[in-house]
């Protein structure tokens, strides 16, 4: 087959709104197993959102964006369910804003040699492939963006703001994750930012500005994180994966206490994943684990052991239809910086 024949259906994203989940996740709540634990992260989902003095951090890792949930990330923060986003770089730079450039992620097969998806520039993620060419060209606007910048070290948050404000007027897809994060100040962080199509932006630019150029300092994402858990006070975690974004927000409890102040363990927690726990870390410990490092909390606390794409539109379509989000209070995070 050709790169033309291989890049011809795109993936499709969810869109929350077009259906209501409620029947399925009520039906689940009188199941076992996993029904049960997802009609359970639905309802503390509904309890954070509910809650007027809690905050919402939704914390993302692995490739549900370019495998069809984009829209739901969107939805969740045009719906004020969301206050703040920790995430790989790669959810953020190499799938949303990838697609707020005009290029498309599209419907391959894990059945393929992939000696001629190389030869034919196309990279897969499992079932998923995308135009590395296409890439290439997130790289470089990346750097254009850095070029554009005063020379200085940047939190993630500040750099993928600037990406959204860039996007307001070169955007070919509206409504990107990073835009409507822009436009509704509610701050992205990524701590491993460099670990994607950033990363390689970010190096064109040092090298075309060796002496003064923009870094990212992960450092000022970790502060600007616990300040906002310091302000915020009652919080509530929503977790598609692990890896480093669930222990960056789970750490912001922490790293308060050493900074002199006093703020609560991570009053809800919800974690969507298919690690294992026989490894000691189940992408950074289960959520009673990290009860005993005085992150989170015990008391409404969900492992949902599925992979996110199959449960994750069922849980926040369900908290779209309640709609408790309507009279949540806007806390735009970003705004205090």
């Amino acid at each position: 087959m050709e790169k033309k024949d291989l890049l011809r259906q795109t993936i499709q994203h969810i869109d929350i709104a077009s259906f209501d989940a409620s029947p399925i996740i009520d039906a689940m709540r009188e199941m076992s197993f996993s029904s049960r634990d997802t009609a359970s992260a639905a309802d503390i989902f509904n309890r954070m959102l509910a809650d007027k003095g809690c905050s919402t951090i939704l914390t993302l890792a692995g490739s549900t964006s370019a495998g069809g949930c984009m829209q739901v990330y969107v939805d969740m923060v045009k719906n004020n369910m969301i206050d703040a986003i920790v995430a790989t770089g790669a959810a953020i730079v190499d799938m949303d804003f990838f697609e707020a450039l005009g290029f498309k992620h599209y419907r391959g097969t894990p059945f393929i040699d992939d000696r001629h998806l190389r030869d034919n520039y196309i990279d897969r993620i499992y079932d998923t492939f995308i135009d590395e060419e296409d890439l290439q060209h997130c790289d470089r606007t990346v750097r254009e963006i850095a070029d554009s910048l005063e020379p200085r070290p940047y939190s993630s948050r500040e750099f993928i703001r600037e990406m959204g404000r860039w996007l307001t007027q070169h955007s070919v897809k509206k409504d990107s994750l990073v835009q409507v994060c822009f436009e509704h100040d509610v701050p992205i962080f990524c701590p491993a930012f460099s670990d994607s199509s950033a990363g390689f932006g970010l190096v064109l630019h040092q090298v075309a500005n060796p002496e003064r150029h923009v870094s990212i300092d992960s450092v000022k994402d970790f502060r600007e994180l616990t300040q906002i858990k310091i302000q915020a006070g009652d919080t509530g975690l929503f977790m598609i994966g692990g890896g480093v974004p669930k222990n960056f927000a789970q750490d912001t409890v922490v790293c308060a206490e050493l900074m002199g102040v006093e703020s609560p363990m991570h009053k809800y927690a919800v974690q969507i994943t298919v690690a294992d726990v026989r490894d000691g870390a189940c992408s950074s410990s289960t959520l009673k684990e990290a009860s005993s490092w005085g992150k989170v909390d015990t008391v409404y606390e969900q492992m949902v052991y599925a992979e996110a794409t199959t449960v994750l539109p069922l849980i926040v379509s369900y908290a779209y239809h309640k709609g408790y989000w309507k009279d949540r209070k806007q806390y735009r995070w970003a705004r205090i910086f």
